[in-house]
């Protein structure tokens, strides 16, 4: 199952990072592309992930400076259109295993692709992780500890309710029953000639 794989890797990236737990580690992916491509896509989805969502931590001190704020808010930017390129990347695999299935002619589109889904995923397990640390803190309060234990049991029933939709929903794809079907996300604010802003900078 594509989900079980996912859950897997997304784990490992997500320890992998808090080991230092430093936003400017070096990245270093241990899946070859030429010989695991679609691992080592979910690898560095999942590090894209991981590294954003410490940057959105740093970004909300009130204490950071003006200057260190923007600089933040420029690495969020770009890491943004990194992750949505990572996505279509996922995409275009999924897109080239699946070209020689013959679609049915009742045949489905679903509301978002595989790899839309598989960003919800990679998310939710930063989610839990972090939610799991959140329960299990000593300086905090029972009541605190409780609701947070609360809470991480809704996010681990989400993760098991998605990892099955996509597990189906590539299943569904695979035999002709639904199709894929995938848009650019075309972002427009970081196009030199789309952004009337940057456009104007020429």
């Amino acid at each position: 199952m594509i989900s079980e794989k996912a859950n897997s890797i997304f784990k490992a990236v997500i320890q992998k990072y808090h080991i230092k737990d430093d936003v400017d580690q070096d990245f270093q992916n241990p899946y070859d592309a030429d010989k695991d491509l679609l691992s080592h896509l979910l690898y560095r989805k999942c590090w894209i992930d991981t590294v954003q969502w410490h940057y959105e931590d740093i970004i909300r001190d009130p204490e950071i400076t003006p200057k260190d704020a923007l600089v933040i808010k420029r690495k969020i930017d770009a890491s943004n259109q990194d992750r949505t390129d990572t996505v279509e990347y996922i995409d275009s695999y999924f897109l080239e295993k699946y070209k020689s299935v013959k679609v049915k002619d009742n045949a489905k589109i679903n509301t978002e692709s595989p790899a839309w889904g598989i960003d919800r995923l990679s998310i939710l397990s930063l989610k839990i992780y972090h939610m799991r640390e959140e329960a299990e803190r000593q300086d905090a309060s029972m009541d605190y500890r409780q609701k947070s234990q609360d809470k991480l049991d809704v996010l681990l029933e989400q993760r098991r309710d998605l990892s099955t939709a996509i597990d189906q929903l590539l299943e569904d794809i695979a035999n002709g029953d639904k199709y894929m079907k995938v848009y650019k996300q075309m972002k427009m604010y970081n196009d030199d000639e789309m952004n009337p802003v940057l456009r104007n900078r020429k």
